[in-house]
């Protein structure tokens, strides 16, 4: 079985490219347990890493370490190259975005949801594309009416679609997903499937996806890196 080194060796040799992501030997304790073990890894564009290991190994704190939203208290983060320093994180936090299993929308409509990040100085080169919404939303099985349904009228699988676009639309360089597609259907997960990878292929050469996934059979259809957690330690292999 190859290290994660060594699958980010095999891929970087392959296509000729530069890790978007390193961490370096990332560990975080709590008391006497250990979250995350002195954790190596890259992520190169193109690469789109399923993340899998049982309840409690790590996955979901190696990906908000990944997103700098929780402090590591050893090792280091680099972006294209570079330690990400405080003073970085609102940029890095816009390139590389982290999707909540639980999402969280404030009490307005759809649409209006979904306008919110351009509020933020952050994304303000950015603007709301209605278009380009409602041609996510068609992939998804919905149409435009779909924009008007106020907040408090959504399903719980329905926010998770609300936040999945609201990110989508931002075009991260690197997208984290916790289980997106866990409260949702059969088939409404495999319409989740379609929009991400229609997203990841618009520009694949410059994008990466890591998803945490407890379905076998849904790695295998997402991803072309397989990683896996166990008491806070990475291994992997890579298919394909």
């Amino acid at each position: 079985m190859s290290t994660p080194q060594e699958i980010s060796s095999e891929i970087a040799e392959s296509e000729d490219t530069f890790p978007l992501i390193q961490l370096q030997q990332v560990s975080r304790n709590d008391r006497d347990t250990v979250l995350l073990n002195e954790i190596d890894l890259s992520i190169y564009p193109g690469q789109r890493i399923a993340l899998t290991g049982p309840s409690g190994s790590g996955k979901t704190l190696l990906l908000r370490s990944l997103a700098m939203l929780d402090p590591i208290q050893a090792g280091q983060v680099l972006w294209q190259g570079e330690t990400v320093q405080p003073v970085d994180y609102p940029r890095y936090r816009s390139q590389v975005i982290y999707l909540h299993q639980r999402p969280a929308l404030v009490e307005a409509t759809v649409e209006e949801n979904l306008q919110l990040p351009f509020t933020m100085q952050v994304h303000q080169d950015k603007a709301f594309d209605q278009a380009r919404i409602v041609a996510m939303l068609e992939l998804l099985g919905r149409d435009e009416t779909f924009l008007a349904k106020q907040q408090r009228e959504l399903s719980g699988g329905e926010s998770q679609l609300i936040a999945l676009l609201r990110v989508l639309q931002l075009d991260p360089a690197v997208l984290l997903l916790d289980e997106p597609t866990a409260a949702l259907d059969q088939a409404t997960s495999m319409h989740v499937e379609a929009l991400i990878d229609n997203w990841y292929s618009q520009n694949s050469s410059q994008r990466s996806i890591v998803w945490v996934s407890h379905n076998e059979e849904q790695t295998e259809r997402v991803s072309n890196t397989f990683l896996s957690m166990n008491n806070g330690q990475l291994t992997g292999d890579q298919h394909g």
